[in-house]
């Protein structure tokens, strides 16, 4: 039996990941429900995980599963008894200011080769999933291009958020410095910033949570560089 809080709390999660991917951060679930303080929720999760409703993975940020839900929660129109959840603003950052929409500008249809992982790296890029368009300005040289839905959120402190579409220019070469697609060990992909240390490559996650990873240079294979970004609102 959950208490209502925990009901409250399961329920915004639940919510949360149906609409955008991903589970809401702890300040997020704190002032949807109310709470004044992050320990509060520590208290609920950690709860909700004993009793086997949830599950966190370990090493990732932001990582919690659901594992299974009440029965009261799998009735249509379920809503915890006096919860409205709160409208929380600002969960993304605003627009640029000199941002434009697609629609008025040059656009270019490229395809979309499925998702990229700005976290943990998952497997490698396989068939193209669907086409965007994008503007002719932000296609750099005469190279070929494809985007990237972006997946996780090891990149944010650069920008790049879960659920952006990132355009890539397919090189196979890199600066230091430069956001890339590498391809770990011919099976993982991943969009990480490039360093080159002697022998090694340091692939660097934007996020803190984050560490970086350091392979020997003959174990990562660019695959492009990031030149624009495209986000939903």
């Amino acid at each position: 039996m959950l208490t209502r809080k925990q009901l409250e709390l399961l329920d915004f999660i639940r919510t949360r990941m149906d609409a955008e991917g991903v589970p809401p951060s702890f300040d997020e679930m704190k002032d949807a429900l109310d709470l004044k303080s992050k320990s509060g929720i520590h208290r609920l999760i950690t709860a909700l995980e004993e009793r086997g409703f949830i599950r966190r993975l370990a090493h990732r940020a932001r990582a919690i599963e659901i594992v299974k839900l009440p029965e009261a929660m799998q009735r249509p129109g379920f809503t915890p008894a006096g919860f409205t959840p709160k409208v929380i603003q600002g969960d993304r950052p605003a627009a640029p200011r000199a941002a434009l929409p697609v629609s008025v500008l040059d656009a270019i249809e490229l395809p979309v080769m499925g998702r990229i992982a700005a976290g943990v790296p998952i497997e490698a890029i396989q068939e193209i999933s669907h086409h965007v368009a994008v503007p002719g300005s932000m296609l750099s040289g005469n190279g070929q291009h494809y985007a990237l839905e972006v997946k996780g959120d090891s990149m944010i402190d650069a920008g790049i958020n879960d659920g952006d579409i990132v355009v890539i220019r397919e090189q196979s070469s890199a600066e230091n410095g430069d956001i890339v697609v590498a391809l770990v060990e011919d099976s993982e992909a991943t969009l990480k910033r490039f360093r080159r240390r002697g022998s090694m490559i340091a692939l660097e996650a934007a996020n803190p949570a984050y560490e970086t990873r350091v392979l020997p240079d003959h174990q990562v294979k660019v695959q492009g560089r990031l030149v624009g970004l495209i986000r939903s609102y």
